[in-house]
C-alpha cells in the first residue's frame, strides 16, 4: 500500500513537471509567432527565458545523459552558474537598466565575473562541493534579483511588480531543484510538486509580461502611422471636446461645496522633437505621456488633450487641496522619466530607428470651489501658469487662493 501511494505521488510530481514542459512548448510557439510578425527581440527574449530555465530544470532533475554521479554533479554546477547568470541578466534587461548608461553593462560584467569565479573555484572542490557552491550562489542571486525587482516596483516601475512575482516563483523552483539535486533525487514528492508549480508559474507570468509588451508594440506601430492631426494618438478627447467637458464639470458642480481640482500639463519640447526626428516621434511621445497620465489618476479625475502641447486633468469632488498637490508631484515624477521613442515608419523597424527623449514639462495647479467662474477663463489662467512653471526647478506652479498669487510648489513635501 505504501509503495502504491508513493507511486501515485510520483505520478503527480511527474505530471506537474510535464505541465511545466508543456508551458515551455507554448512559450516557444509564442516566441516563434512574435518573430514571424517582425518582433524579433520579444521573440528572442521569450525563447531564451524558456530555454535557459528548461536547461536548468533538466540538468537538476538528472535528465542529462550522464551516468557517472561525479561528472553529473560537476556539469550541474556549471549549468547552475551559467543559467542563473543569464536569467539575472535577463531581469536586468527587463527592468530597463540597460537604458541607464553604463549601469546595466557594469552589472552584466559583474555577473560574468562572478560566474567565472564560482566555476573556477568549483574546480578546486569535489564535484559535490562544486554543486553545493553553485547552488548556493544561484539561490543568493535569486534573492538579490527579488530584492532588486521589489525595489524597482516600490519606485513605481509597473513591469517590476510582474518581475517580482516571476522571480519569486523562480526562486521557489531553484530552492526545490537544488534540494533535489544535492540529495541525489531522493526527496519527498512535495518538493518536486512545489518546484514544478513554481517553475510553471514563473514561465506563465513571464509569458503574460511578454504578451503585454507585444500588445504595446502593436499599439505603438499604429500610433506611429497616424497623421499629425489625429488625436487617437493619445486615445483622449481632443481640444474642443476637452473644453466642453470642462464646462460640463463646472456646471454640474454649481452650488456644491466640493472643490474642483485643475491640473494642466504642458510640454515645451514637442516642437524641437518634431523638427529633429519627425512627427512619428512626437506621436510616440504623446502616446507614452497619455499612458502615464492614465496610470497616475483615479476615477475622480478626467483627462483630455489641450492644444498641441498640453493635457488637462480635472479632479471632480476634490475634498482636500493636498490631494491635488500629491497628484501633481506624482505626475512630475512619472512624466519626467526618459523614454526611448521610435522615430520612423514603416512598422517593424521601431528598434532600428529610435531616440532617447525626456519631457520638458510644466504643471499649472489650481483648486477652486467657485463654479461661477467660466471654465475657459480658468483653463487659460492655469495653462499660462503651467508654461511659467517651465522655468521653475520643481516644475509646478500653484495658485494660492488665500494670497491670490502664483507660487512655486517644491517637489518634496518638506
Amino acid at each position: 500500500e505504501s509503495a502504491g501511494k508513493r507511486a501515485q505521488m510520483d505520478t503527480i510530481s511527474a505530471g506537474l513537471w510535464g505541465g511545466y514542459f508543456v508551458t515551455v512548448a507554448f512559450m516557444l510557439a509564442g516566441a516563434g509567432f512574435a518573430v514571424s510578425r517582425g518582433l524579433r527581440r520579444i521573440g528572442a527574449n521569450a525563447a531564451i527565458a524558456a530555454l535557459v530555465s528548461s536547461v536548468f530544470v533538466v540538468a537538476y532533475l538528472g535528465g542529462l545523459p550522464i551516468s557517472d554521479p561525479a561528472t553529473l554533479a560537476r556539469v550541474q554546477a556549471h549549468v547552475a552558474m551559467l543559467t542563473s547568470s543569464l536569467l539575472a541578466t535577463f531581469l536586468i534587461y527587463l527592468l530597463g537598466f540597460f537604458s541607464q548608461g553604463d549601469l546595466g553593462r557594469r552589472a552584466v560584467a559583474w555577473l560574468a565575473g562572478l560566474g567565472a569565479g564560482v566555476v573556477a573555484t568549483g574546480w578546486l572542490l569535489s564535484p559535490m562541493g562544486a554543486l553545493w557552491l553553485s547552488s548556493t550562489i544561484s539561490c543568493v542571486l535569486g534573492v538579490l534579483a527579488l530584492g532588486l525587482a521589489l525595489r524597482s516596483a516600490r519606485r513605481g516601475e509597473r513591469a517590476a511588480w510582474t518581475a517580482s512575482v516571476a522571480v519569486g516563483c523562480m526562486l521557489v523552483a531553484i530552492f526545490g531543484l537544488s534540494w533535489a539535486a544535492l540529495a541525489g533525487g531522493e526527496v519527498a514528492w512535495v518538493v518536486h510538486a512545489v518546484s514544478a508549480l513554481g517553475a510553471t508559474t514563473y514561465l506563465a507570468v513571464l509569458a503574460v509580461a511578454m504578451w503585454g509588451r507585444y500588445a504595446y508594440l502593436i499599439e505603438v506601430r499604429q500610433v506611429l502611422a497616424l497623421g499629425p492631426a489625429w488625436d487617437p494618438v493619445t486615445r483622449l478627447p481632443n481640444h474642443s471636446e476637452t473644453i466642453n467637458m470642462a464646462g460640463e464639470v463646472f456646471q454640474r458642480h454649481s452650488g456644491e461645496r466640493m472643490a474642483i481640482g485643475i491640473v494642466i500639463v504642458t510640454i515645451s519640447n514637442f516642437y524641437a522633437l518634431e523638427k529633429l526626428h519627425g512627427r512619428a516621434a512626437v506621436n510616440h511621445a504623446l502616446f507614452v505621456c497619455a499612458g502615464r497620465l492614465r496610470r497616475s489618476v483615479n476615477q475622480q479625475v478626467v483627462i483630455g488633450r489641450l492644444g498641441e502641447d498640453g493635457f488637462l486633468l480635472l479632479w471632480r469632488n476634490l475634498s482636500s487641496p493636498e490631494q491635488l498637490v500629491t497628484l501633481s508631484r506624482l505626475l512630475v515624477s512619472r512624466l519626467s522619466k526618459p523614454v526611448v521613442l521610435g522615430t520612423r515608419q514603416p512598422p517593424g523597424h521601431i528598434k532600428k530607428n529610435q531616440t532617447r527623449w525626456e519631457a520638458d514639462l510644466g504643471l499649472g495647479v489650481m483648486a477652486t470651489a467657485d463654479t461661477r467662474l467660466r471654465a475657459v477663463s480658468v483653463i487659460d489662467k492655469v495653462q499660462a501658469m503651467s508654461r511659467t512653471a517651465w522655468s521653475y526647478s520643481g516644475r509646478i506652479a500653484w495658485y494660492n487662493q488665500e494670497l491670490r498669487q502664483i507660487a512655486e510648489l517644491p517637489l518634496d513635501a518638506r
